[in-house]
């Protein structure tokens, strides 16, 4: 499945500390936040409400310790089904192995294009 991953109006990735929860648009979708440390990695892969999901993990000590290996980045994609998003964030989950993980879910994966992959 390919779906378009949000970057900011600049063209970069957008801060998860300074992004305007209020200018989200997608209402539902998938999402990935990394630290881009050396090496990054992903810190969390998550699905649902976007600017609602995120703004929690604004407030989650055990997401924003990681800001301390380097900046927080998020991007995210619309996914209105249900069982797409689940699918999606399982393949997005054992394909980046989030350093902050969900309890797995008995679901089947469902593959995209990563986010950043031309």
């Amino acid at each position: 499945m390919q779906i378009s991953w949000i970057r900011s109006v600049d063209g970069g990735w957008c801060s998860l500390e300074h992004l305007d929860l209020l200018s989200i648009r997608t209402t539902t979708g998938v999402y990935v936040i990394w630290h881009a440390g050396r090496p990054s990695r992903v810190v969390h892969v998550g699905q649902g409400n976007i600017a609602r999901r995120l703004a929690l993990h604004r407030a989650d000590p055990e997401i924003i310790q990681y800001n301390r290996k380097g900046r927080l980045f998020v991007t995210w994609a619309a996914v209105s089904s249900d069982a797409d998003r689940s699918g999606i964030a399982r393949f997005l989950a054992d394909r980046y192995r989030p350093l902050v993980a969900d309890a797995p879910r008995v679901v089947v994966p469902v593959a995209v294009n990563l986010p950043g992959a031309a």
